[in-house]
């Protein structure tokens, strides 16, 4: 009886670690993923950047600090769901504007600075998924100029599909970000996202050794400040 009460805990054991493990970790000690980049969700850069005095439309805009670009992928641990989030401020690009004319625009992230809060999850991105090495960065140029039609309003949100070429892991494919954007003050914000199958760019599946399972496509999403040059 002894023996089998033993046999019996522990199974019991081996269950809770195999089932309740996971569900631990994902939802007690891994942390919480960050919210996806919009306009909504950067309000005080916004606020902030109003209360500035405002420059000419027209010329050229730089990328500057407070952007980011990143990844967000699905993936299950053990039957445990999880959004992974990995991101980086390493964004560099530009735009012309002029009139109701955007052109020139392009921008381009620097992939060896992605992080996210799994040292596990940066090593296989950096290496085994994106080979940042011989792949170091991912980068978007529009088709063709932009045209806003008329001239967005101080503080008011455009929103525009802008077709383009998107870079990265040494393939170029067409893309159409749907991109929002606002002016306010002396700055202005762009956020959008792109849909990557993975597959599409001969970039493995994250799933690894069988830990760990992933979908064959994730996101790619940004959000860029630009100031006037």
């Amino acid at each position: 009886m002894n023996l089998k009460r033993g046999l019996i805990v522990g199974v019991a054991v081996v269950v809770v670690l195999v089932v309740g493990g996971p569900y631990v970790y994902t939802h007690y000690i891994e942390s919480k993923p960050p919210k996806k980049l919009t306009l909504s969700n950067n309000k005080t850069t916004a606020t902030s950047a109003a209360t500035g005095a405002s420059v000419p439309l027209d010329g050229t805009w730089n990328v500057t600090s407070g952007s980011q670009a990143g990844y967000r992928v699905n993936e299950v641990l053990f039957g445990q769901k999880h959004e992974a989030v990995g991101r980086t401020d390493a964004v560099t690009g530009k735009m012309t504007i002029s009139g109701t004319t955007c052109s020139n625009g392009t921008f381009t992230v620097d992939l060896t600075k992605v992080a996210s809060d799994q040292d596990r999850r940066d090593r296989q991105f950096q290496g085994r998924i994106m080979n940042t090495a011989t792949y170091p960065t991912a980068t978007f140029n529009p088709s063709a100029p932009v045209d806003f039609k008329s001239i967005p309003a101080e503080g008011a949100t455009t929103t525009v599909d802008v077709p383009g070429q998107l870079t990265m892991h040494g393939k170029t494919k067409p893309v159409t970000i749907h991109l929002s954007a606002r002016r306010t003050g002396s700055s202005i914000q762009v956020s959008g996202s792109v849909p990557v199958t993975f597959a599409d760019w001969n970039i493995p599946n994250p799933s690894f050794a069988g830990v760990v399972t992933t979908e064959d496509h994730g996101t790619m999403e940004f959000l860029l400040n630009f100031a006037h040059a």
